[in-house]
């Protein structure tokens, strides 16, 4: 089975074509970085704009490398509610056109099973359970995941995300946007024990996060000893980064260890960030855990893991949190609420 997956739910589109397997047949990718850069960060009406701009291109693409789809699968949230609306409604209608089945997908869903993706460089498929450290732009926390689509939330981050702590220290530090690979570019070369930053909730039991008191202490640090020559500048990267990631692979690394699962993947945009993967590489290592990170081409936005996702819900038969569209009334058959259960069809 082949599935059709549509990502638009921040500033990507995407489509892609993906077996159940998890072989990618197309990913297609386009990104909006230019419109917002102006800006210092994703402004949704330009995101929704230009998502109606590129769908039909990365669409046509992304049929022409992949094939004949048997199913759709759409990114239906979190997001921006007018960037998923161009990707629902555009995937509604392909479905409706094609007379083929649709799903709703979470887009946490799809991070967390986007180590499964078969693509270059990917590592092996983790098996279940296992402990998911999902970082992003939006998001920070720590899943167990029992199976595919069910997961357990076991703490999330009480105030910023780990990736918009890094994009509004680059943007304090005026280094462009998106900021995270910046800060993790200039961290390779400066000394992550040049200025003494807080490790916030470090020694707490619990798998919460908190990030917003770091990057007051960045802004204080600015303030008071700006402007940076290359070498001040590439210090303070490599001691902000070396605060989250401490934070962010210790707290993945122990919640292992105490719920008995030897598995750790690491999911969202900040997965690509070299200091992350290091460090937990070295505490996975310590701690006999098995670490999986998926390529980097997985790790940010993308249609391959909604895609993904949707060959899952279809086999244990769900249909996601809106009606399936399809010239066959009889496919019509319900939809489901968010706790999972099934609202019959009216007739």
């Amino acid at each position: 089975m082949r599935v059709l997956g549509i990502e638009t739910s921040c500033d990507e589109t995407a489509a892609a074509i993906v077996d159940e397997h998890g072989e990618v047949h197309a990913n297609v990718v386009a990104s909006q970085v230019r419109e917002h850069a102006p800006y210092g960060g994703v402004v949704p009406e330009l995101a929704s704009r230009a998502h109606l701009r590129a769908f039909v291109p990365v669409l046509e693409r992304a049929l022409e490398e992949g094939g004949t789809p048997d199913a759709v699968a759409v990114t239906a949230g979190p997001g921006l509610v007018g960037a998923l609306l161009v990707g629902t409604e555009a995937a509604k209608a392909f479905a409706f056109a094609r007379g083929l089945p649709i799903v709703g997908v979470n887009h946490l869903d799809g991070h967390l099973l986007a180590a499964h993706l078969r693509l270059p460089g990917a590592c092996p498929q983790p098996p279940f359970p296992f402990i998911a450290l999902l970082v992003s732009g939006g998001h920070t926390a720590l899943y167990r995941v029992t199976a595919p689509l069910e997961r357990e939330l076991l703490g999330q981050t009480r105030d910023d995300a780990a990736g918009e702590a890094f994009d509004k220290a680059a943007k304090l530090l005026k280094l462009g946007y998106p900021g995270g690979p910046i800060v993790d570019r200039l961290a390779a070369t400066g000394d992550p024990s040049a200025v003494e930053l807080p490790r916030p909730m470090l020694h707490r039991r619990d798998d919460d996060f908190s990030f917003s008191g770091l990057k007051t202490a960045v802004a204080r640090h600015v303030k008071a000893h700006a402007p940076f020559d290359d070498a001040a500048l590439a210090d303070l990267c490599a001691s902000f980064q070396a605060a989250i990631v401490e934070v962010l692979a210790k707290k993945a690394v122990r919640a292992c260890v105490r719920e008995g699962v030897p598995r750790l993947v690491l999911g969202g945009g900040v997965a690509a960030n070299r200091g992350l993967r290091a460090r937990a590489a070295t505490l996975a290592e310590e701690a006999n855990v098995e670490l999986f990170v998926p390529p980097l081409a997985a790790c940010t936005d993308n249609a391959a893991m909604i895609a993904y996702a949707g060959t899952m819900a279809y086999a244990r038969g769900d249909e996601g949190p809106f009606q399936v569209y399809s010239r066959d009334p009889g496919r019509v058959r319900g939809r489901f609420r968010q706790d999972g259960s099934l609202i019959a069809p009216k007739r």
